[in-house]
């Protein structure tokens, strides 16, 4: 896994922060190419991995890099589902027939239909699970897809019901099916910790919020510091710069020099902010792991 990856919570109109600025971010990115665009200029700064919801114009993306595979032949995908919106709007646009013709697998509508008819009468949760995954991965075909991911909406859901199954049930067919890594988003990476461990998942890769103030960090901010020591795990850390609350240089040194970090997701629309953000996180990132390694 890169150590940096390139989210995209600016192309959709989210901002934890400033709604102004995320209605603001909406309308520039209407075009699919003012998305495409921010994405190559990622890509010339050296940046390959994009962690990415399921969004409905993520097809449209999808198409574009394997329109241009010796551009984006080493760039690779890195899904988070579900997108729930999307299927409410496919049904209002297209009805229910439509709607399940436009997300279900390529294996064939009447295939997949049929698992997951038989799925429901049996009210056999793997089965609809499974088919759910496939569902969602659909507009990735034919692209690298090297880890996927349980979006936080879901997997903190599935906590508060104490549904911990699950998490296996999306491991297991992550790793048979797609030959990728399972990742779990989380804004508790405490108790989702305790949760994979209890279904049998050993070091899993987890995304969740690391920064210098413990915004956003449910459980606590010494439970966080606790596990990124005690655990054994390999985590991804978001809003790092708590949506522009810490100054960015301030935000990464803090972030590299805690210990089991993997690797840092982050957002930005400017090709000057790509690669300030690059550039910190190699210099930050190597005077850290330069620091530790005389230490030790």
């Amino acid at each position: 896994m890169d150590r940096l990856l390139f989210g995209d919570n600016q192309f959709f109109g989210v901002n934890h922060m400033s709604e102004d600025k995320a209605r603001d971010q909406s309308i520039r990115f209407q075009e699919i190419q003012s998305i495409i665009d921010v994405l190559d200029d990622a890509y010339d700064e050296g940046i390959r991995s994009f962690m990415c919801t399921t969004h409905d114009r993520m097809t449209l993306i999808c198409d574009h890099m394997r329109a241009h595979p010796d551009r984006y032949g080493d760039f690779s995908f890195m899904p988070s589902m579900p997108y729930a919106h999307k299927y409410a709007n496919a049904v209002t646009e297209e009805g229910m027939l439509g709607a399940l013709k436009r997300f279900l697998p390529a294996e064939g509508f009447l295939n997949a239909a049929m698992r997951g008819g038989m799925s429901f009468a049996k009210k056999d949760i793997e089965g609809i699970t499974t088919l759910l995954i496939d569902s969602e991965m659909k507009m990735f075909s034919g692209l690298n897809t090297p880890v996927i991911f349980l979006q936080n909406v879901v997997v903190d859901l599935l906590l508060g019901l104490g549904f911990k199954e699950a998490f296996r049930i999306f491991s297991v067919h992550v790793k048979t099916r797609y030959n990728a890594e399972p990742g779990f988003i989380t804004m508790n990476l405490p108790a989702l910790l305790d949760a994979l461990e209890e279904v049998g998942l050993t070091n899993p890769i987890v995304c969740s919020n690391i920064n210098k103030i413990g915004f956003r960090m449910c459980g606590g901010f010494d439970a966080y510091e606790r596990a990124l020591r005690e655990r054994k795990f390999r985590a991804i850390a978001m809003s790092v710069f708590a949506s522009g609350a810490i100054p960015a240089r301030e935000a990464i040194a803090w972030v590299c020099g805690q210990p089991n970090i993997e690797a840092i997701v982050f957002g930005a629309s400017s090709k000057s902010n790509i690669r300030n953000t690059r550039s910190l996180v190699d210099e930050l990132w190597y005077n850290n792991s330069h620091s530790q390694a005389l230490l030790s």
